[in-house]
């Protein structure tokens, strides 16, 4: 296998190997970000908490702070303005008056189902290019990107 620098695996240092890798995910996260539909309004940042709503179902203001690893406050504003575009609603903690509970709407779950269709069938398109050998080498792979992330 080759990479932009002509070097093998096997050559790779542990600091090339980084510098290879770290180009490689860029450069897909860049084309799967580029593959969101065009009328999708919302930023990045604000899809991913609709995908850890989608996932992980109501949150903390404060736990989707923590999970996205932004401070709370930058939080907070992104929360107002998902729940002013009808994609989340907030309601206060049953126990702790201070905290703010998030959940999806609806709507929120439709964007987040629709973005992750279209990314996963351009994914797919381009998995089904590679050979079985590719396809197995990245199927291995997936766990340890996993923990690397």
């Amino acid at each position: 296998m080759s990479y932009g620098n002509d070097m093998t695996t096997q050559e790779l240092t542990e600091a090339g190997l980084a510098a290879e890798l770290r180009v490689a995910v860029m450069r897909l996260r860049r084309r799967l970000v580029a593959e969101r539909h065009p009328d999708n309004e919302l930023s990045i940042s604000a899809m991913a908490v609709l995908g850890c709503l989608h996932v992980r179902g109501e949150q903390t203001a404060a736990d989707l702070a923590r999970h996205e690893r932004v401070q709370p406050p930058t939080m907070t504003r992104t929360i107002k303005w998902m729940a002013d575009g009808g994609y989340v609603v907030k309601r206060p903690h049953e126990t702790d008056g201070r905290q703010l509970l998030v959940s999806l709407t609806d709507k929120g779950r439709e964007i987040v189902l629709a973005d992750r269709e279209r990314r996963d069938a351009w994914l797919a398109r381009r998995l089904a290019e590679l050979d079985a050998d590719d396809r197995a080498v990245l199927q291995q792979a997936i766990p340890i990107l996993a923990r690397l992330a």
